[in-house]
């Protein structure tokens, strides 16, 4: 069996980067980090990790992979993360009524805010 235990995003500044995240996330540094590397965790050290491996690569859009991250209250949620640096993205294609906002992390990094009231049985309380 298998369990996704981390997803890795590469990154150029992993100071500024690792400081969004957690915010972000509301994730810890899990000890000890590397200059080059850092695995950020859930406070109660459960579920999947988010990783940060400081290695230069050029960006491509569309991305091949991207995360969604799930909120109960998805406007409050994007406010707070254009507050830590993230910035909305407009995508011509994108239908009036999607349950998503896409985003990118300082760097440019695409994830999506879902509206988690749409998905029955989906809680974003940690435990």
């Amino acid at each position: 069996m298998l369990v996704l235990g981390s997803v890795v995003i590469r990154v150029t500044d992993l100071p500024a980067q690792t400081a969004f995240w957690t915010r972000a996330l509301d994730y810890v540094v899990r000890e000890p980090a590397e200059d080059d590397f850092v695995v950020l965790q859930s406070r109660s050290g459960s579920g999947s990790q988010v990783s940060l491996d400081a290695v230069p690569s050029p960006r491509v859009l569309p991305p091949r992979i991207h995360l969604d991250l799930y909120a109960d209250d998805q406007d409050a949620e994007v406010e707070r993360l254009e507050r830590l640096g993230a910035h909305r993205v407009h995508w011509d294609k994108q239908p009036p009524d999607a349950d998503y906002v896409i985003m990118e992390d300082p760097e440019g990094n695409r994830f999506c805010v879902v509206d988690a009231v749409d998905w029955s049985g989906w809680s974003g309380r940690a435990g």
